[in-house]
């Protein structure tokens, strides 16, 4: 699972997005989803910590504020719901979302000019919704955060802070309701020093290959994870469970 995470944050890093997406169904074939999403949480909580440590200058603020109030409710709703809804249900749901990623990937939406911050209160909701029934929907708020004309370490930093806030929201449900076990929680810690070496790495090969084709590499292999999930018979899902 180290190598796994190491090569997903390799190649996220080369291409600028994907490693959750890429190292999400690897957790699910070998943990479960029930584990495989608190895992996930764990680790890039502590990635954002390191990130939001390295940026705190730069951090908007007015962004984060907003941008909470929306998401931190609909954060904790979301992991209610993943608590109580069923495996293959939420199989399911993680096929459709790794295959919406790769289209809004393709499609590079672009939105308009964001000029005040409480217009992240309502993209707060619908972000923090998704954040607390899966993980990984950084690749999906990124273009709000640029249209406020956030770049660099201020992006980064609000970003990640705005993300570890919903990731803190989500941990403390999962936690009080007996979601996350030692084993979830050593899983998950185990896996930070790989997902920030495989980042270290990427960065020092970005320049050395091509990006198109690691890109594609990344689409291909997300879809056919998504496509898996979508259409992955229940028999499949319980015995992977059990």
């Amino acid at each position: 699972m180290g190598a796994v995470a190491f090569c997903a944050s390799l190649l996220g890093s080369v291409v600028g997005a994907g490693a959750t997406a890429l190292l999400l169904p690897v957790l699910v074939f070998y943990f479960g989803v029930r584990d495989a999403i608190p895992i996930l949480t764990i680790t890039n909580l502590a990635s954002n910590l390191g990130r939001v440590w390295f940026n705190r200058r730069e951090i908007s603020a007015p962004v984060v504020g907003w941008f909470s109030l929306g998401s931190i409710p609909l954060a904790i709703a979301g992991a209610m719901i993943f608590v109580l809804t069923p495996p293959v249900a939420l199989v399911r749901v993680l096929g459709a979302f790794l295959l919406a990623t790769v289209v809004w990937r393709r499609l590079k939406v672009e939105p308009g000019r964001i000029r005040s911050a409480k217009w992240f209160a309502p993209l707060g909701s619908v972000f923090g919704l998704l954040n607390g029934l899966l993980e990984g929907v950084g690749p999906l708020m990124a273009p709000f955060f640029l249209a406020y004309g956030l770049v660099r370490g201020a992006y980064i930093g609000t970003d990640a802070m705005a993300t570890m806030l919903m990731q803190l929201s989500k941990l403390g449900v999962l936690g009080g309701m007996n979601a996350i076990d030692g084993q979830v929680f050593t899983a998950g810690m185990i896996l930070v020093p790989f997902m920030i070496g495989g980042a270290f790495a990427g960065r020092k090969i970005v320049e050395r290959i091509s990006e198109s084709f690691f890109t594609l590499a990344v689409d291909i292999t997300i879809l056919v994870a998504g496509a898996n999930f979508l259409f992955i018979k229940q028999a499949v899902v319980e015995s992977a469970i059990h």
